[in-house]
C-alpha cells in the first residue's frame, strides 16, 4: 500500500516528459514557461516536505496521507484539462503541494513499522524499487495513454491510483504520531519557498539572456532568505526543520549525495526523453519502450543494494555506484547524431545501473540516522533532497543545455520559423511540419544537431557530478548510531 504513492509519483515524472511535445503543440508555452510547467511541481514538494513531514508527526502520518491522496486526485483532473499554459503551471504547483504530502509519510510510515534495521533497509530497498517501478512503467504505459487520449492523459493516471489509496490505506496502514511535535512555522514556510523559487527563477532569467546584474541579485536574495530561514530554524522551540539532525556526518553526506545526485541525473533524462522524440523522432510509445531497459536496470540495482551491503560497507557500494553512474554520463557526452540511439540507450541504462543503490542506500542512510520520533523530520529531509535534487537538475541544467542549444542554433534560418527554432527542439519541429519537405529538413538538422550540444553539455557536468560524489562518499558515510527514542504515542485509528 506504501508504494502506490511512490510509484505514482515517479511514474508522474516519466509521463510528462514523454508528453513535452504534444503539449508544447496544444498550448504553446514559452521555452521559460514549459521549464516552469516540468519543475514547479517538484520545487512545491520540495518547498513544502519539511513542513509536511512535521505536520505528520503531528496529526498522524496515515492522516495527512489520505488528505494528500485526495488533493493529488483533484489537482490530477485540473492539470489534465488546463486550457493554457498558465493554468497548467498553476495546477502543477498544487499537484506538488498535494505530493509533499505523500512522500514522508510513506517513509516515516515504513520506519516506524519497520524497528529492526536490517527489516528497514529492506523495505526501503522495496519502496526505492517502487519508485524505479514508476520509472519503468511510466514510459510504457504513458506513452500507450499518450498516443490514444492526448497529453492530459498524463495527469489522469494518477487518478485511480489515489482512489485506490484512499479506500485501502484506512484498513491496512497502522497510524503513528509524535505527542512531541510542534505547530508548523508559517513564515519558516514562506521563507523556505521564497528562498527556493527566487533562487530559480534568478537562474532561469540568466539563462533566458536576461541582464546579468538583475539575475544576481535576484539569486542573491533567495540566498539571503535561506540564511534567515536557516537560523529561524536555530532558534525555534519547534522548527520546521530540525537542524540537528544534519550534525551527523554520515546524514549530511547522504542528503548531499541524494541531491546532486539527483540534479545530474534529472537534468540528463530530460534532454534523453526529449532527443528520442525530437531528434530521432520517434513516437511517445516508442520512445517509452526504449527507456524501459534503463529502468529495470535501476529496479534490480535498487534491490540488489541491501543485499551488497550485508558484504561490502555501505560507503563502498555507494562510490563504486557513483562511478558507474559517471561512465553512463561519459557515454551521453560523446552522443552525436551518427551514433544515435543505441549509444543514447547505453549511456542512460549505464547511469541508471549506478542510480538504484543510491536511492535505496541514500534514503536509508538518512531515516536511519534519526531517532524513530524524528522519522518524519528525517522522511522530509531525505524527500527534500531527492526532490530538491530533481527540481534543481531540470531548472538549472534544463536551463544550461536550452541555452547551449540556442547559441548553436545558425543564423539565417527563414523568418516565419526563426522564433521558433531557437525557443526549443519541440517548437522547431512543430513549426517547420508546414513546410516542403527539403525546406524542412535543411530547417531541423541544425536544431537536430544544436540540441545534442545541449545534451553532451549537461552530461558532461553530470560525470563531474558523480565523480565527485563518489570521493564524498568514500570519506562521509560511515553509519552512526541514532541517539535514544523519546515517548511517542501511537494509535491504531
Amino acid at each position: 500500500m506504501l508504494a502506490l504513492p511512490t510509484l505514482l509519483l515517479a511514474m508522474d515524472v516519466t509521463v510528462l516528459y514523454l508528453a513535452v511535445p504534444r503539449l508544447a503543440a496544444d498550448l504553446r508555452p514559452s521555452g521559460e514557461q514549459m521549464l516552469w510547467i516540468t519543475d514547479i511541481y517538484g520545487f512545491m514538494i520540495a518547498g513544502f516536505l519539511v513542513t509536511m513531514g512535521t505536520l505528520g508527526d503531528r496529526i498522524g502520518r496515515r492522516r495527512l496521507l489520505m488528505w494528500g491522496a485526495g488533493a493529488f486526485g483533484l489537482a490530477s483532473v485540473a492539470a489534465a484539462y488546463a486550457p493554457s499554459a498558465e493554468a497548467l503551471i498553476a495546477a502543477r504547483a498544487l499537484l506538488g503541494i498535494a505530493g509533499a504530502t505523500l512522500m514522508p509519510s510513506t517513509l516515516a510510515l515504513i520506519s516506524n513499522m519497520f524497528r529492526d534495521a536490517r527489516q528497514r533497509g529492506a523495505a526501503i530497498g522495496i519502496w526505492a524499487a517502487s519508485m524505479s517501478g514508476g520509472v519503468a512503467l511510466g514510459p510504457v504505459v504513458g506513452g500507450a495513454m499518450l498516443e490514444s487520449f492526448g497529453w492530459g492523459a498524463a495527469f489522469l493516471i494518477a487518478v485511480p491510483v489515489m482512489a485506490l489509496l484512499l479506500a485501502g490505506g484506512p484498513l491496512l496502514l497502522p497510524e503513528y504520531r509524535d505527542a512531541t511535535a510542534g505547530r508548523p512555522d508559517l513564515v519558516s514556510v514562506a521563507l523556505s519557498l521564497v528562498a527556493m523559487l527566487t533562487i530559480v527563477y534568478g537562474v532561469k532569467l540568466l539563462s533566458h539572456g536576461g541582464d546579468p546584474i538583475v539575475s544576481g541579485g535576484i539569486v542573491l536574495a533567495g540566498l539571503a532568505a535561506a540564511v534567515v530561514f536557516w537560523r529561524r530554524q536555530r532558534g525555534l522551540a519547534a522548527p520546521v526543520l530540525d537542524v540537528t539532525l544534519v550534525r551527523n556526518r554520515a546524514l549530511t553526506g547522504a542528503l548531499l549525495i541524494l541531491l546532486l545526485g539527483l540534479a545530474a541525473t534529472a537534468g540528463t533524462y530530460l534532454f534523453v526523453t526529449r532527443f528520442l522524440q525530437g531528434v530521432e523522432g520517434l513516437s511517445p510509445l516508442t520512445a517509452g519502450l526504449w527507456l524501459v531497459p534503463s529502468s529495470v536496470a535501476m529496479i534490480l540495482t535498487s534491490l540488489a543494494a541491501p543485499i551488497l551491503v550485508r558484504r561490502l560497507p555501505e560507503r563502498v557500494v555507494v562510490a563504486g555506484s557513483l562511478a558507474v553512474s559517471a561512465a553512463g554520463f561519459l557515454l551521453l557526452a560523446l552522443l552525436d547524431q551518427a551514433a544515435g540511439l543505441p549509444l543514447l540507450i547505453a549511456g542512460i541504462v549505464v547511469v541508471y545501473l549506478g542510480q538504484g543503490p543510491i536511492m535505496a542506500l541514500g534514503t536509508d542512510l538518512v531515516v536511519g540516522s534519526a531517532p524513530p520520533e524524528k522519522a518524519g523530520s528525517a522522511a522530509a529531509l531525505s524527500e527534500t533532497s531527492t526532490e530538491l535534487g530533481l527540481a534543481l537538475g531540470v531548472a538549472v541544467l534544463g536551463s544550461a543545455g536550452a541555452a547551449v542549444y540556442r547559441q548553436a542554433v545558425p543564423a539565417g534560418l527563414p523568418p516565419e520559423v526563426a522564433s521558433s527554432v531557437r525557443d526549443s527542439i519541440e517548437a522547431a519541429v512543430t513549426a517547420v511540419a508546414h513546410l516542403p519537405p527539403a525546406r524542412a529538413e535543411a530547417v531541423i538538422a541544425p536544431a537536430r544537431e544544436a540540441f545534442t550540444a545541449g545534451l553532451n553539455l549537461v552530461a558532461g557536468i553530470g560525470a563531474v557530478v558523480a565523480l565527485a560524489l563518489a570521493v564524498l562518499a568514500l570519506v562521509t558515510l560511515r553509519r552512526a548510531e541514532p541517539a535514544p527514542p523519546e515517548p511517542a504515542t501511537s494509535s491504531m485509528d
